[in-house]
């Protein structure tokens, strides 16, 4: 085995697979190289793993990694548009990381299966994640842990997501998330600082707007902006 690739993941790749149960039924959508999966198997977190990808290059990129890591009997490579070539059963835990959160959504609106049974998501959007915890809030998903981890200077959100209910999101809790469900991350006072300046500079840009249609987007704002100052001052309290 000494001869063979041995896997190292990003961080934010990292806090995926941290959230991965041992022995779970795990399918990787949009898996390019199939990192991730062939992580959790040499390690032995997993015994088999489904991977898909849209584009045919993704997925010979990631029968190459199975070749070189001495996994390609475990791994199983579907060309498909997200979850369309898998089976419930399959998919005790579905990975969708490193894609924009409209394609998330998309992804789970054509597979309403996924609400039922015993399944969970670990997603993780590159971006429009106030978008993408809306929708999960109204179509029939639980969000039951954020974590965060750091590249460069940007910071990644990774969600735990299992089918149930939520108490509805405020403005402030779609941008940052709910303080509960991260308070004890070291990374959650730089992320309410970054998302702070945002809208502040968003705030700036449509001060003097006199558009109809941007009086709804001014008030979202800065409902956001006072529910992440209060979202501060409490971890401010905490941390004293």
């Amino acid at each position: 085995m000494s001869s063979l690739r041995l896997i190292q993941l990003s961080p934010r790749l990292q806090a995926v697979a941290e959230c991965v149960p041992p022995g779970a039924r795990f399918v990787d959508v949009g898996t390019d190289h199939a990192y991730l999966p062939a992580y959790l198997l040499q390690r032995g977190v997993i015994a088999r793993a489904v991977v898909s990808d849209l584009r045919k290059g993704p997925l010979d990129r990631a029968r190459e990694t199975a070749r070189r890591c001495g996994l390609s009997e475990v791994i199983s490579f579907r060309l498909c548009n997200g979850l369309a070539g898998i089976a419930p059963d399959e998919a005790q835990v579905v990975a969708i990381a490193g894609m924009g959160g409209e394609t998330i959504i998309d992804i789970l609106v054509a597979a309403p299966w996924i609400r039922t049974g015993d399944h969970r998501l670990l997603l993780q959007p590159m971006s429009t994640l106030p978008e993408l915890r809306a929708w999960l809030q109204s179509h029939g998903y639980a969000i039951r842990r954020e974590l965060l981890r750091q590249e460069g200077h940007t910071i990644y959100t990774i969600l735990d997501v299992t089918p149930g209910e939520m108490p509805p999101l405020t403005p402030a809790e779609c941008w940052a998330g709910r303080q509960e469900t991260g308070r004890g991350d070291p990374l959650r006072p730089a992320l309410l600082e970054q998302l702070r300046r945002r809208v502040e500079r968003a705030l700036t840009g449509i001060a003097h707007s006199d558009k109809p249609e941007d009086v709804p987007w001014r008030q979202e704002l800065e409902a956001v902006r006072a529910g992440v100052a209060a979202m501060q001052k409490e971890l401010e309290a905490c941390a004293r």
